[in-house]
């Protein structure tokens, strides 16, 4: 708990005993402020008494006066208080911020066990085509989020389902077998995703062209989008893939072996993995099956052409296909096949699926379907829902081949954390190979933390030289201070020995507060599901070392107790950056 949350507590204790009122929080709504004063300020902390003042009739100085003798006998952590127009100002004894940095020290790597497993989606990408900048934002928001519950003390299992099916994958499948002439990865010296992407764009190309000359022949065109040549060979080779037909099944195979081997190391550059990884492909039969369960129940009803329906107008939504009049699933099949499984196959308390907000109709579907089919768990089921990512350029179409591809921005990352350390000199002593892992890792690290710190829920603009900046609220502004950090103790030739008092500086008490905040950040990060809770944490906490650092000499200090703790400051905060970090899945380094 950090130190604010602990006074306030206190104070909620000693109002009732000393004002008798009962039940203060829930028949009276009360909950005193507490604010932290500014430098300058008498105390550290003022208390707003004027909420207590309208239930118990009193001045407004008299009930500050009685609150603060009440805190001065009844507590062990004030000092001192005055009292000003109403406002209870409090000094916090040396000894109550001295404890609690010990405390957090020694609790650092201490979690509760809350005895809950949580499985978290993301990724879940199509196999038709390279993973882009949308990815990249929902891979870092899933791992994250995972990372962040972990460390709140859940278990979680991190998955992925993979769309490796569907008229999409065909229509990547159906281009390379017209316009391929057998190319592979190995031969065209590239990646297998970005093959398979190439096709896909391809196939547009040729579907546009297609439907413009139908247009021309008098066609509408809804109608030539519905005729095209190439379109109606998509969808045959879709019904031969559910029949199995083994030529359509080997070139199936092949095409997503290279995907597969192209996202791996995709995932591998971004620093994302996962626990478990089911394919769509072996999941659309079991949500077939589970339709059947859900018509013989009547819970599902069949339309006089075959498809098959879901009713939800009574939940303020609308009637829902479920399976195609020619038996062919929808992705709506798929999803309730793949949450029953997981619920089947896991010990799971929580589902998470973490996909962009276009997609929130579905969500909101898909777990009302499986609440209407009688499975208790999907009241456990939970949509991340999160903006969109945009460049300056404006929106990407992976259909045109537009989009921003994900390699291409890390490996643009790498280049402009080079490009900018070598502008500044900051690598200037380290080795060749040293200077190549800084670069990856400041440029990756702020590729992550532009993204994360932005609440998960709103749209965002992503400008990579900005992402990159060395001040203010970016990935290497933070990766330096740690980085300078660890330059000091090094200097300091600094050894852990815990002094027994200290009279602390305001600066000091302020960057100890922002310290003991660290577990209740978790907390509510887990709680939010919102890494950007961390992200603004750990700049506000370089933001207070960096202040306490300019104000507070160090290395030229003579007291030797002062030295000692101003290091132990120096090294439990870059202790927690190091961590905060890590739940962001950001790196760091030691000299930069």
């Amino acid at each position: 708990m950090n130190i604010k949350n602990i006074i306030e507590n206190k104070i909620g204790e000693v109002i009732q005993n000393v004002f008798q009122i009962d039940d203060l929080n829930h028949k009276h709504n009360l909950k005193l402020e507490v604010q932290q004063n500014r430098s300058g300020f008498e105390g550290d902390f003022s208390v707003v008494t004027f909420p207590l003042v309208k239930i118990v009739k009193k001045t407004p100085d008299h009930v500050a006066t009685e609150l603060g003798d009440a805190l001065s006998t009844q507590s062990d952590f004030v000092e001192s208080f005055n009292v000003v127009n109403g406002f209870l100002n409090l000094k916090i004894k040396n000894s109550f911020f001295l404890n609690n940095f010990y405390s957090a020290k020694e609790n650092l790597d201490q979690t509760s066990d809350k005895q809950q497993t949580v499985m978290i989606e993301y990724s879940s990408p199509n196999t038709n085509k390279p993973l882009h900048l949308g990815h990249i934002r929902n891979n870092l928001l899933g791992y994250s989020v995972a990372e962040i519950l972990k460390a709140d003390g859940y278990n979680v299992i991190k998955t992925q389902i993979v769309n490796d099916r569907g008229i999409h994958i065909c229509k990547s499948m159906l281009a390379w077998e017209k316009f391929g002439n057998g190319s592979t990865p190995e031969s065209l010296s590239l990646k297998g995703d970005k093959l398979v992407g190439n096709y896909y764009v391809e196939f547009d190309k040729v579907y546009k062209k297609e439907i413009a000359e139908l247009v021309a022949q008098g066609k509408t065109e809804d109608e030539a989008k519905k005729q095209a040549p190439i379109i109606l060979e998509a969808q045959k080779m879709l019904l031969n893939w559910e029949k199995n037909d083994p030529a359509v099944r080997e070139c199936w195979q092949t095409m997503n072996s290279w995907v597969y081997n192209g996202f791996g190391q995709t995932y591998s550059r971004l620093g994302v993995d996962f626990d478990q990884v089911q394919y769509e492909s072996e999941t659309y039969i079991l949500g077939k099956d589970i339709i059947q369960q859900g018509l013989l129940s009547g819970v599902l009803y069949r339309k006089n052409d075959g498809s098959v329906w879901c009713d939800l107008r009574d939940e303020g939504l609308d009637e829902k296909l479920l399976l195609r009049a020619d038996g062919t699933s929808v992705y709506m099949t798929q999803d309730l096949g793949t949450a029953v499984q997981r619920f089947k196959d896991n010990d799971i308390q929580k589902l998470i699926y973490t996909v962009g907000n276009e997609q929130d109709y579905h969500f909101d579907v898909l777990f009302k379907i499986l609440k209407k089919l009688g499975y208790s768990w999907a009241e456990n089921l939970f949509h991340l829902s999160y903006g969109m990512v945009e460049l300056p350029e404006g929106k990407m179409k992976s259909r045109e081949g537009t989009v921003v591809d994900a390699d291409d921005l890390m490996q643009e990352m790498y280049e402009t954390a080079k490009e900018k350390a070598e502008e500044l000199g900051k690598l200037d002593a380290l080795s060749a190979d040293d200077k190549e892992k800084s670069y990856e890792t400041v440029g990756i690290g702020a590729l992550k933390y532009f993204m994360l710190k932005v609440d998960p829920r709103k749209k965002m603009l992503f400008n990579p030289k900005e992402s990159v900046e060395f001040n203010g609220n970016t990935g290497p502004f933070i990766q330096y201070t740690y980085a300078r950090i660890q330059s000091l103790l090094t200097k300091a030739n600094y050894q852990e020995r815990k002094i027994s008092a200290y009279e602390m500086t305001q600066t000091e008490k302020e960057l100890i507060m922002n310290i003991a905040a660290f577990r209740d950040t978790v907390t509510k990060a887990a709680d939010t599901l919102s890494p950007a809770v961390v992200a603004n944490y750990v700049y506000d906490l370089v933001k207070s070392y960096n202040s306490f650092y300019q104000n507070n000499p160090i290395l030229n200090q003579d007291d030797e107790n002062t030295r000692q703790f101003r290091l132990e400051l120096s090294d439990l905060t870059a202790k927690i950056i190091k961590k905060g970090l890590k739940l962001l899945g950001i790196g760091t380094v030691d000299r930069m």
